[in-house]
């Protein structure tokens, strides 16, 4: 082959090893095989495991979720474990030891927009809840797709969008819509799984009505 041609882009299902048919965004990398096979498209309700994902979706703009992965448990530990109360005192001392972190991914503009977000998540805390909130844009319950390929995968869609609208007007930053996509894709907001993964009918079965 050519080496300046780059081989085309897997789009369909891919056969592992283990005789499982899988979406081809993980490739065999362990971790991100895992990710794909235990977390992503799983319908998650609690508050703060919202928050955290939302947090780090931000902090993925310009770089690949396998960074953030990779980085997620320096995220956790410097991040106070994505506490909201205790992330809405931090202090400039502290923004700036986080500007200092190798962990993570070092930029002051989401930092500063994890503070935000935080603020938001109590705000929603004393109202109808942040999980609830969020999950009220689909009515409770995750839109199940049947994509055969990611070329019929949307980077936004209008749900998504009113979700951004929502946030941004509460005050909050890096949280266009195709992070939120991306956000509603990986919590099972919607089951995003292509048919013919071996997660699409698992993710399935774990919706539930979590209400308005």
């Amino acid at each position: 082959m050519d080496p300046q041609v780059k081989p085309a882009r897997v789009t369909n299902v891919v056969a592992h090893a283990d005789g499982f048919m899988r979406c081809p965004w993980p490739g065999v990398d362990p971790l991100y095989l895992a990710y794909h096979d235990d977390e992503w498209g799983v319908p998650e309700y609690d508050d703060r495991a919202l928050f955290e994902k939302l947090v780090l979706d931000g902090f993925q703009a310009g770089l690949s979720w396998i960074t953030i992965l990779r980085k997620r448990p320096a995220f956790r530990a410097a991040f106070d474990g994505f506490e909201p109360e205790r992330i809405v005192r931090w202090s400039a001392a502290k923004k700036e030891a986080l500007m200092l972190d190798p962990g993570i991914v070092r930029n002051r503009a989401k930092i500063e927009a994890t503070v935000v977000l935080a603020r938001i998540y109590l705000d929603l805390a004393e109202r109808q809840g942040f999980a609830r909130h969020l999950w009220s844009f689909v009515d409770g319950r995750p839109i199940q797709t049947a994509r055969r390929s990611l070329a019929e995968m949307p980077a936004e869609t209008e749900i998504a969008r009113a979700i951004s609208k929502d946030l941004r007007a509460r005050g909050g930053n890096f949280v266009g819509p195709t992070i939120i996509y991306a956000f509603m894709q990986a919590t099972g907001m919607v089951n995003d799984h292509l048919v013919d993964c071996c997660r699409h009918d698992a993710c399935r079965a774990l919706a539930r009505d979590f209400g308005r």
